[in-house]
Formats: C-alpha cells, structure tokens, sequence
C-alpha cells in the first residue's frame, strides 16, 4: 500500500516537550484527506496503541475541530471509552464530521495536552463514510431517547462501555466453569416443556401452508428455561452449564423485565443446595474481579456517572461472604418490620406462603442485611415440581440471590431426584416420562440455578433500566429490527 507521508519527523521517547515543538513549529505538508487509502485490513485498536507505533487506525468520529495550521479529531473504534485524538495535516478536505468512518495512518506520540497519553500524529487519511445529520450529535441525550436509535446508540460512552461489559462478563463465564470442571452444553431454543410452569410462553408456529398446522407434531414453544434439558445431561455428563436466550411472555412493562433475555443455567451433579449457593457465589465474586481488572476504565466510567457506590460494592462483596436466610426468618424480620408502618408497603400483608416481592426482597438485602444475601427452603406451595422436598414437606430446597438495588438476581434449586416423590408431584402432567426416566436409571443429587445476565449487568454497572443491559431489547410492545 503506497501512503503519502509528511516531513515530519518524531522522537517521542525524548519526552514531552519534543511532542509539543514537533507538533507546533514543523510545517507540514499539506495532504488530501480523501487518499486512495486501503480501508480493508492491517488496522490496529486503539486501546493497543502506543508511544512509538507507525500504525493504521479506523475508527467513527466523535467531534472534529480546525485551528489555523492543524485539524483535530476524537475518534472511537469501540475497544475503550477515552478513543483517540487524531492530529491532521492541512488539508483541502473538509473534516468529517461527527458519525463518519475515517481511516487514518500516521505515528503514535507522547500527546503535549492534558487527559491523554498519547494521540495520533496523522500522515495520511481518509474519509470513508459520511454522516451529514447524524442523529448523536456531540451532547449527552437521554438514555429513553437513545432507546428510538437501537441500531445507533452503541457509539454513545455509556452503551459501548455496556457492550464491552457484556461481553467480557460472557467470557468470565465460560473461564469460571471451565475451572469449575463443567462443560458446557447448548440446550434447544424450541421445546415443549414449561419448566417454570407458568405458562407464559411464545408458541412457535410455520407460516407455511404446505406443512400444515405442527411441523414438530405437536404444540412447541420458544424455551423459558434450560433446565430440564441441563439435568438430562448433567446425569451423564456430570456437573454442565448452558448460558444463551430465553423467552418468556410475561406482560411485565418494568425496568428489571425483558421478553428475550440471555440467562446462565448451572446444572451441578452431586450438589445439594449449599453446594449450588457456594458456586454461584464464588461464580459472582470472580465475575467482578474480571469485570474491574479488564474494563476499569468502563467501571471507572460506571462509577462517575451511574453509582458513585460501585467501588464499595465491589470491596465489600469480594472481603466478605454473602448471607443466607431461611424463608421463614426472611418473613418474621418482614413482619417485625412492616408492623411499624405497614402504608410504607405496597404489599404490607406477609406470611408464610407470600411470594416475595420486589420490596421485600430489596429491603431485606439493602436494609435488612445490606450484601448479597441468599433466601432459600421456601414454601413448597409457590415452587416447581421438580424441586427437592426438605424433611419438612411444607418447604422444598429452594433459594433466591437478592442483590442491593435489584432484588432477585438468581433463582435456583436441589432437584428432586426420588422417584417416588416426584411421580407424586407430577401426577396428571403429560409428556415428563424422560423426565422421570432420569430417576429410574442412576438417579443421583444435583442442584442448579438460572442467572439473568442483564440483571448481573445493571447490578455491576448500576445502569438501572434492563433495556440499556441488551443492545436490542424485547419487551411489551417494543420489539425494534
């Protein structure tokens, strides 16, 4: 590739002075900002650049800037929060402006300026996408409006640092089980079973005449749960895991609900309930090291803007361990507390057999015990069948993780894996007979849980609203591309 290159010429090791006089007493020579520049390949991130590199460098532009013998830009590929300052040789080109895709070649040097390391010292470039009226114009918009621009609000600071997030939270997933020994399995998107039992599922049907009403033969829905599938598995297979989407058609207009989420699902052979509550713990514990020691910048961002709190946060739950309630201390620390103004409570009435709500849960994680703190034995009367009955067949081997500023952040179990009490359970319900095949042939204990990865999102960068948590995000009425 033939590139036009100034006279420049740069020893950015000698220090910062050398930057500033190369920078303001050299004239360079002018050059056309739109090269015939290859924009495929050899381009370097801009979170590995440094101080000495001849480099290719492509990226979107946040603002642009001209003053009399150089042009300025901020440039942002997406790989960290702070992007480039791009330093530009006169040119008959007008600047980009904010939105375009440039491509810039030149050498990275000690920046003269405040609030950066370094900056590019550009020798050629080129604008290779225009964006005349861009709709993100240089101003911070609201996170509502940038909900209408799904396809667009990714290059703002808070929904890329959110994506980076994501992703390095889905890595540290598949790091921490795959030091715990499971291996991970792909559960099915379509099934025909109703794990939660609550019958809020998408149907799935074909829009194709010639095939006639059931392709598959029978009713199918989009899956609410991995679970059962992870179980069939898991005695085989030993402990697994799955972590990918999942559907469910609840009519629930909140900021904690989606109809399509990503969730993670355990599934530990030979684990009673503690067992699962330690490995979640251990598993939420190194997912915030990851997070802190990879994305700092992004957490640092998060901290500024968000919840001044996070650096707390993190400190307290990595130097301590999270508490554990039954059910039933949960509900007389309630009661005790409720009874002194019960018209603080949306819902004052508690008791045995109360499904938690989301004011209940948070005041017993945020006031109550202030840390993340498991609930678990509660009444077999609200829970599945397929969860283990304690000795005390009122309550089954069930626990919640509640998270401060959450609430419910994982949902999990012991399975029951006696035959006999779960054929009584399941009386009259069609299509388990697999389901209870895993107790006939080498039934063994094992417990697992389901975590919403958009919740453990909003909970680590204290983003309060689950849509920000996924880039397209479904829920009532609202299902955008």
């Amino acid at each position: 590739m033939i590139l036009l290159r100034t006279s420049l010429s740069f020893a950015p090791t000698r220090g910062l002075c050398r930057a500033l006089s190369s920078r303001l007493l050299s004239s360079p020579t002018p050059v056309d900002g739109m090269l015939d520049i290859d924009v495929v390949g050899g381009v370097t991130k801009i979170k590995d650049l440094k101080v000495g590199m001849e480099v290719k460098v492509g990226g979107w532009v946040r603002t642009a800037r001209s003053q009399k013998t150089l042009s300025f830009l901020n440039l942002n590929d997406g790989s960290t929060l702070s992007g480039l300052q791009a330093v530009l040789p006169p040119s008959s080109t007008p600047l980009p402006t904010t939105g375009a895709s440039v491509v810039c070649v030149g050498s990275v040097i000690e920046s003269p300026s405040s609030g950066q390391d370094h900056e590019l010292q550009v020798t050629s470039w080129k604008t290779y996408g225009l964006a005349p009226d861009f709709p993100l114009a240089k101003k911070r918009h609201t996170l509502e409006y940038l909900r209408t621009l799904p396809h667009l609000r990714h290059r703002t600071n808070t929904l890329a640092a959110i994506s980076r997030l994501r992703s390095t939270l889905s890595q540290g997933i598949h790091k921490f089980f795959e030091s715990e020994g499971c291996i991970n399995v792909m559960a099915p998107i379509i099934t025909t079973s109703d794990c939660e039992g609550a019958g809020e599922m998408f149907s799935v049907s074909c829009n194709d005449d010639t095939v006639g009403d059931k392709f598959f033969s029978k009713d199918v829905y989009l899956s609410v749960s991995g679970q059962l599938a992870c179980e069939a598995l898991a005695c085989g297979l030993g402990s697994v895991y799955t972590f990918g989407p999942t559907f469910r058609a609840e009519n629930s207009n909140t900021k904690k609900h989606l109809a399509e989420f990503y969730m993670l699902e355990p599934e530990l052979a030979f684990e009673d309930k503690f067992g699962a509550m330690s490995n979640c713990e251990r598993l939420i514990k190194f997912l915030i090291s990851e997070a802190w020691s990879t994305n700092s910048e992004d957490m640092e961002f998060f901290s500024k803007f968000y919840d001044k709190t996070l650096p707390e946060k993190r400190d307290g739950i990595l130097t301590s361990e999270f508490t554990k309630l039954s059910y039933t201390t949960a509900i007389t620390e309630l009661q005790n507390e409720i009874s002194k103004d019960p018209t603080k409570w949306q819902f004052p009435n508690v008791e045995f057999g109360t499904d938690l709500q989301t004011e209940h849960e948070r005041w017993l994680c945020e006031t109550f015990t202030k840390k993340p703190t498991f609930i678990y034995d509660y009444p077999t009367s609200i829970k599945p069948f397929y969860m283990r009955l304690n000795d005390n067949p009122d309550t089954v081997g069930a626990f919640d993780l509640l998270v401060p500023g959450i609430g419910e952040l994982v949902g999990g179990s012991q399975r029951e894996e006696r035959l006999d009490i779960l054929e009584e359970r399941m009386e009259g319900m069609e299509g388990y007979e697999w389901y209870k095949d895993l107790r006939r042939y080498g039934t063994v204990p094992h417990s697992g849980y389901g975590l919403g990865f958009e919740r453990l999102i909003c909970y680590l960068s204290g983003v309060e609203n689950i849509r920000e948590a996924n880039a397209f995000p479904r829920s009532p009425g609202v299902a955008e591309m």
